[in-house]
């Protein structure tokens, strides 16, 4: 059974391959997957919209002249940022974007709808002059109605006018200048023109029917042998007459096979709709979990009285049953779940393009993070985009739904109304997927009054109001006595009281402080520790360009500390009842109430891991994946001690290829499920001194080995850096392969390494970027991306396609070279053609200076300069060794 969790982990990761990169992934267009010659076409809207960052007079006309704009390609975040984009640095205020298109004569007569995924603030959008739609919050899609205000064979503009400063009367409400995160702006989540005919089904977020609209799927009889699926489609007739269908149900199971069907006639009457339940028995179903995520695919057709395709559309769903039982903790498919659920908070924004992240980059972000072995994700604050919903769907990952909001409540009744509206919304959009364990309808730290608690908990009951819906919100909450579920550390005062140490002695006295309450517990954020929360110091907010001491204070901090606080040994000793924990946070992110970033993620903004990644990713289960890895660089300044992450039964130490160390994790006096190994007083930076001034570089060396019943399952070899040689470039895809589609971009990292591939981490030389080719360098000197100084060894940039397939190089240097200098290099990646049907008239930059400076022409090297300069090289390496010998030669008299 564990080496089929970890073939169906590895088939999730790996669907096919790709070139450089793996993994053939198909996302939702306007909240369905396409269905072939289905009768439904979507069109990708994203590419060429012409862009200002101020407001302008007039500019919602059709005929206004918007010739001096910028041309973007959405997702758009209104500007580029810095890895340092905090202290509420960022633009506030209002935003045009204008898009001219031809309408195709093909979808004259169709129903036509425009989809914003998100457009974040308040937003107006108008169709060739006229005001169609005002929309209030970024987090949540919404449509516009195009049927009929086209000009088809004409020239159209569509404008939208997008306004992040703000604006307490819908939420998040709180001034950016005072929050924990930031909203950044624009068009940043993707556009989606979709077009059917005149009966089709319904997007539930456009409908605003409670438990109904578009598509709903539960479960019911499931066991092993046998479930029920219960699916509901919602049918619109916008036609001036009535209309007699044929709706068709096909359950399709993951290796593509249909399982079950169900097709019945309907008449749906002009101008109206209507709904239609239909019950798929699946025999012996593949039940979807965290270790085994098998995904069926649910299609509902509509044809016509002929068999003609009318409509069409798809959605992925997981068969599984969850259950919150209180003292006896959470069970899925009816057995009790292993271990703890634990894993991550995650804000959505990312280096350089902050929110406006593409869909490949929300998968990217979960591959990441199930490859680093959470279970789970808690949404902070605010529904996230659904592509990365999919992507936890397809991989594995449970996730928790928040309601946009953080620590602010306005007494007006428009806010109250528009939070309300979210709610329903985010229940409505994310309803269908498998991941969703819990939903979080109240606003994060905020006091709200006691009414509102029990308003929300009932408004997500109403939208699903069967088995399998869990509420949660913090134990100390007004109105905490109405949810399924309650956050609460494993600490707190009304828990335990007295001081909590990490022993065996203490777990019994843990588990009675749980006597009191009766519903399952689950800690939203754990691992922060600041010192006041001004200041914000805390041995969990550490830069990855800090260092390995402070990286290793911050690995500690995560495990098992020396001191009382929530880690990961903390919540393996509470009670089945206490079901995990999110760490805060995943990934350094931008905030606007601080001048910092915040630091405590287990990788840094361009998502590069810190020692904490390896701490996480050790955690899993060595039947899906054995592991070990050295935190330590054999630096003149690292620790003495030399510390292993492994889920291995054993460790072995090789220390300069001479003495065996042996050490196995205690798990005697230890309940988290592989402890951190650490061997004392192994590293002395003299010793390799010795080795490398008696010419026995290669000795130098760790390598640590990770045995499972005697046999070594995992190695890993450390040796400390030399000499800088070059500048390597590598590609950081997580096997997403870059699409061109001129929204996707990838991170690309520039390391300083010796002759032997090892990184200098400590290492000042700054980086240049040149790129050719079917791509574009996001940023340049303005934002900090070009030329670059590196930090712990490494400098990251990200690299946008253009919307035609091919190959990109890119090329890395040290900004000031010299003959004793280290090497540049080059890397080339292809990407993949977009099976997108686009719409667009011209194709918008990533804001982009593909050089540091222009290249002049008398500039430019030729093919014998390089040579010349080669060969130079290798000259002097040998003039280096004189050098050398001299050096040692007079410290030796």
């Amino acid at each position: 059974m564990n080496k089929l969790k970890g073939l169906i982990l590895l088939m999730c990761i790996t669907f096919a391959s790709l070139g450089n990169s793996v993994c053939a992934i198909e996302f939702t267009k306007a909240g369905f997957l396409e269905v072939p010659n289905g009768g439904r076409s979507v069109f990708n809207f994203n590419v060429g919209w012409r862009f200002i960052k101020t407001d302008v007079v007039g500019a919602h006309e059709k005929n206004f002249d918007d010739s001096s704009w910028e041309v973007i390609n959405c997702p758009h975040g209104l500007e580029l940022i810095s890895t340092e984009a905090s202290g509420s640095n960022n633009y506030q205020g209002p935003a045009w974007y204008r898009k001219h298109f031809t309408p195709d004569a093909a979808l004259t007569g169709k129903q036509l709808k425009l989809h914003f995924e998100g457009v974040m603030g308040k937003s107006k959008v108008y169709i060739n002059g006229k005001l169609v739609k005002e929309q209030f919050g970024g987090y949540l899609p919404f449509s516009v109605d195009l049927t009929g205000k086209l000009k088809m064979g004409e020239e159209n503009v569509i404008a939208v006018w997008a306004d992040n400063s703000d604006d307490p009367d819908y939420p998040p409400g709180k001034p950016q200048a005072s929050l924990d995160f930031s909203y950044f702006g624009g068009i940043y989540r993707d556009v989606w023109l979709v077009a059917t005919q005149s009966v089709f089904v319904t997007n539930a977020n456009d409908e605003d029917i409670v438990n109904g609209g578009g598509l709903t799927v539960r479960f019911d009889k499931l066991s092993d042998d046998f479930a029920e699926v219960i699916v509901k489609a919602h049918v619109r007739n916008a036609a001036n007459q009535n209309k007699s269908v044929r709706v068709k149900y096909r359950l399709i199971d993951p290796k593509g096979t249909e399982v079950a069907s169900y097709s019945a006639r309907t008449t749906v009457k002009k101008e109206g709709a209507k709904t239609l339940t239909a019950q798929l028995p699946v025999s012996k179903p593949q039940l979807w979990s965290p270790q085994s995520p098998a995904l069926y695919r649910l299609e509902v057709a509509i044809v016509d009285r002929k068999g003609k395709a009318v409509d069409a559309v798809a959605q992925n769903i997981g068969i599984r049953k969850i259950e919150m039982r209180g003292k006896d903790g959470f069970w899925l498919n009816n057995k009790p779940y292993e271990g703890k659920l634990i894993g991550v908070n995650r804000h959505q924004d990312h280096a350089c393009v902050g929110n406006a992240l593409s869909n490949n980059g929300q998968w990217r972000d979960a591959v990441l993070l199930k490859n680093a072995g959470c279970d789970i994700v808690r949404a902070a604050h605010y529904p996230v985009d659904d592509a990365f919903m999919e992507a936890c769907d397809a991989l594995g990952m449970f996730y928790i739904v928040a309601t946009p909001g953080w620590q602010f409540w306005n007494k007006k009744p428009i806010f109250e109304q528009r939070v309300y509206s979210d709610i329903k919304n985010m229940v409505r959009r994310d309803r269908n997927h498998p991941c969703v364990l819990m939903w979080e309808p109240i606003l994060n730290e905020t006091w709200y009054p006691d009414y509102f608690a029990k308003k929300v908990h009932e408004l997500v009951h109403a939208e699903l109001p069967h088995q399998g819906t869990y509420t949660v919100c913090d134990s100390h909450a007004r109105g905490q006595e109405h949810f399924d579920v309650i956050y609460s550390h494993p600490f707190r005062s009304d828990f335990y009281k007295g001081k909590f140490a990490n022993t065996k002695e203490n777990t019994e006295k843990l588990s009675i402080a749980y006597e009191k309450e009766n519903r399952c517990v689950f800690t939203r954020e754990w691992g922060d520790c600041v010192d006041d929360w001004n200041s914000h110091n805390s041995p969990s907010r550490v830069a990855r360009n800090w260092g390995e001491h402070a990286q290793l204070v911050q690995l500690k901090h995560y495990a098992s500390p020396d001191y009382v606080y929530t880690c990961w040994e903390t919540l393996y000793r509470t009670p089945k009842q206490h079901i995990g924990g999110a760490l805060w946070h995943s990934f350094d992110h931008q905030r606007g109430y601080h001048p910092d970033p915040f630091y405590g993620g287990i990788t840094d903004v361009f998502r590069q891991p810190k020692y904490s990644f390896y701490l996480f990713e050790s955690q899993m289960d060595p039947a899906v994946k054995p592991m070990i890895y050295v935190a330590h660089e054999m630096s003149p300044f690292s620790e003495k001690d030399v510390t292993i992450l492994t889920n291995c039964d054993e460790v072995r130490l090789i220390v300069y290829e001479k003495d065996t160390l042996t050490a196995k994790p205690d798990k005697k006096n230890m309940m988290m499920p592989h402890p951190v190994v650490v061997f004392k007083d192994v590293f002395d930076f003299m010793d390799v001194k010795s080795l490398h001034r008696k010419r026995k570089m290669k000795q130098a060396s760790f390598v640590a080995e990770g045995l499972i019943d005697g046999k070594v399952v995992a190695r890993y070899k450390r040796m400390p850096s030399k000499r800088a040689s070059k500048v390597q470039l590598k590609l950081s895809d997580n096997n997403v392969a870059l699409t061109a589609n001129g929204s996707d971009a990838v991170v690309v990292v520039a390391s300083m390494v010796d002759q032997d591939g090892i990184v200098k981490r400590l290492t000042n030389h700054t980086v240049k970027f040149e790129i050719e080719g079917e791509g574009e360098l996001v940023g340049d000197m303005t934002n900090d991306a070009n030329p670059k100084r590196m930090e712990w060894g490494e400098a990251a940039i990200m690299v946008r396609s253009t919307t035609k397939a091919g190959k990109i190089k890119i090329k890395a240097t040290v900004l000031d070279e010299g003959i004793n200098m280290p090497v540049g290099s080059e890397l080339v990646i292809e990407t993949q053609p977009t099976t997108d049907k686009m719409v667009y008239s011209e194709v918008g930059k990533a804001q982009v200076v593909n050089t540091v400076g222009p290249v002049e022409e008398n500039n430019k090297v030729t093919n014998w300069e390089k040579k010349a300069k080669a060969l130079e090289r290798e000259l002097n390496k040998y003039r280096m060794k004189e050098v050398e010998k001299q050096q040692q030669e007079f410290e030796a008299k």
